[in-house]
């Protein structure tokens, strides 16, 4: 029988459609992706309410920021049986507490349509576990996405998770089906991956195929392909991160990556990793912003402030570190610096930068109001950073 949750989500979708078996097995789902970021904004991903134990359907619904703009996403997985045994994986094979849930492609695709043509859906996240190897299963998700997008006219937003060492022209396809297909490394380096991954090879499996989808999108310019994108399971190998920013850089300059996802390791009961601490959010946290200063703000990994551990301070952000150590002694004077240089201190971002080059081209900025007044939301942070007009500006409190 449907949940309550399920049956009022129901409503509004067309009648005999998607039976309710299909319904069900979807319900049953839950926020199996939960730890698999989708969108832009992979924080508010992992934020969810403490739920019973009963499963619903809105588990599998999730609010993202697409590509394509925010939009409610479905995400799910073809199967969570899988014959891996990654340490940490709640899918992992032989783990008794795991509830196995299979769709074949024309189930899937059935459902989303149905829920897209109820408008309770406008995107498709779609992972897997891995059952008679990875190219039979990404067989699966191939001719899911096939369907939807071929078969049902489909053309909003689809992320695809490509299995680890599928076939050259799979990776091609699901390229021409998907905006954005993940493939996960999850550890940085081959030894951190043997501890996490047993069964997975970091060059060979996982590796190639980033460096695949950027040769694929390079020999067909005038085809519209995917991104890529991937993510690092933090911290429950002993990696630092020296080690995930390191490769990180790598990625984004090598593979030309859109995004690098990072997830704070937590323990999963029936798994040989169970009593391991959990990773603080906040190292997570941490990474993502120095993630950004690689991909954005074009730092060198070696200009991030690592303690003497490879590890990033968690007490302040990056950037703040960096201008602690760089700026106190030797401040920018905002008249005269470059772009690039405004885009150091904390505070300043791209778009404060722009703003301060066009202001200053009118008159002197020479008080922390006048950066206010352009656009810099708290000036008197950077007080201490900057010089205005040749010196040092006093710290306020309070702008009015």
């Amino acid at each position: 029988m449907l949940d309550t949750r399920t049956n009022v989500l129901y409503t509004g979708i067309m009648a005999g459609r998607l039976v309710s078996e299909t319904l069900t097995k979807l319900s049953q789902m839950g926020d199996v992706t939960l730890h698999e970021p989708a969108g832009d904004r992979p924080h508010a991903e992992r934020i969810r309410k403490a739920r019973k134990q009963e499963f619903n359907l809105g588990g599998c619904i999730a609010n993202l920021s697409t590509p394509k703009g925010p939009k409610p996403v479905l995400k799910s997985m073809m199967t969570t049986a899988c014959e891996r045994n990654c340490n940490y994986c709640v899918f992992r094979a032989g783990r008794a507490k795991t509830k196995r849930v299979t769709f074949s492609p024309d189930e899937m695709a059935s459902a989303f349509e149905d829920l897209e043509h109820a408008g309770k859906v406008d995107g498709l996240f779609l992972s897997s576990g891995i059952i008679k190897g990875s190219v039979a299963t990404q067989d699966k998700i191939i001719d899911t996405a096939d369907i939807i997008r071929n078969k049902q006219r489909y053309g909003g937003y689809i992320h695809l998770k490509i299995m680890p060492g599928i076939e050259y022209d799979q990776l091609y396809r699901s390229m021409q089906l998907a905006d954005r297909v993940s493939v996960n490394l999850e550890a940085p380096t081959s030894a951190r991956l043997a501890d996490l991954a047993p069964k997975k090879v970091f060059i060979e499996e996982l590796l190639q195929m980033l460096q695949w989808a950027q040769r694929i999108r390079t020999e067909n310019p005038h085809e519209k392909l995917a991104s890529s994108v991937t993510q690092f399971v933090v911290g429950a190998v002993g990696d630092t991160d020296l080690e995930l920013l390191s490769m990180t850089d790598k990625l984004y300059d090598q593979a030309k990556l859109a995004r690098v996802y990072y997830s704070a390791f937590g323990p999963v009961p029936g798994t040989p990793f169970e009593n391991l601490p959990a990773t603080e959010a906040i190292r997570e946290f941490r990474l993502y912003q120095s993630s950004f200063l690689l991909r954005d703000y074009t730092w060198d990994v070696e200009e991030l402030p690592f303690l003497r551990d490879g590890n990033l301070r968690t007490d302040v952000d990056p950037k703040q570190a960096w201008a602690d150590e760089h700026l106190l002694h030797q401040p920018i004077e905002i008249m005269r610096a470059e772009r690039e240089q405004l885009m150091r201190v904390p505070g300043i971002g791209r778009v404060g930068a722009e703003s301060i080059i066009r202001s200053r081209r009118r008159g002197k900025l020479s008080e922390l109001i006048h950066l206010k007044r352009i656009g810099i939301r708290a000036p008197d942070k950077l007080a201490k950073y900057v010089l205005l007009d040749g010196r040092q500006p006093v710290h306020q409190l309070k702008l009015f």
